[in-house]
């Protein structure tokens, strides 16, 4: 678990590198993400070597939702001025993921000579 640990957080690092050298928009952790899948793809990492530590990540990911929650107590007051922009950017936001997926989907599967209801 340890070396999992060590190639999750050093991918990060990496990521967190690159977005504050080149002043990129992008932030570092999702730079990193993008450098662990290239690594995966590659064949550079094994993903046996990452899987008990994203496990034990992903058995705990409701911790990583708390910063985000305290975040949003911050902005209380602006989110209660401005709830009705956000509440219908929320729905259709979620209803435009939905059918872009279900799109994709039937896409995918027709591809592969398969029919989705």
């Amino acid at each position: 678990m340890l070396r999992g640990m060590a190639i999750l957080l050093l991918m990060q690092l990496f990521g967190e590198g690159l977005s504050a050298r080149f002043d990129l928009p992008i932030p570092g952790s999702v730079l990193g993400m993008g450098l662990l899948l290239c690594a995966l793809l590659s064949g550079w990492v094994k993903p046996i070597w990452i899987e008990e530590a994203v496990d034990l990540l992903l058995a705990h990911m409701a911790l990583f939702f708390v910063p985000a929650g305290v975040g949003v107590m911050v902005y209380f007051e602006l989110i209660s001025k401005e709830w009705l922009p956000i509440s219908v950017a929320l729905i259709l936001s979620t209803f435009a993921v939905m059918a872009v997926t279900g799109h994709i989907e039937q896409a995918l599967a027709a591809r592969k000579g398969r029919h989705v209801e």
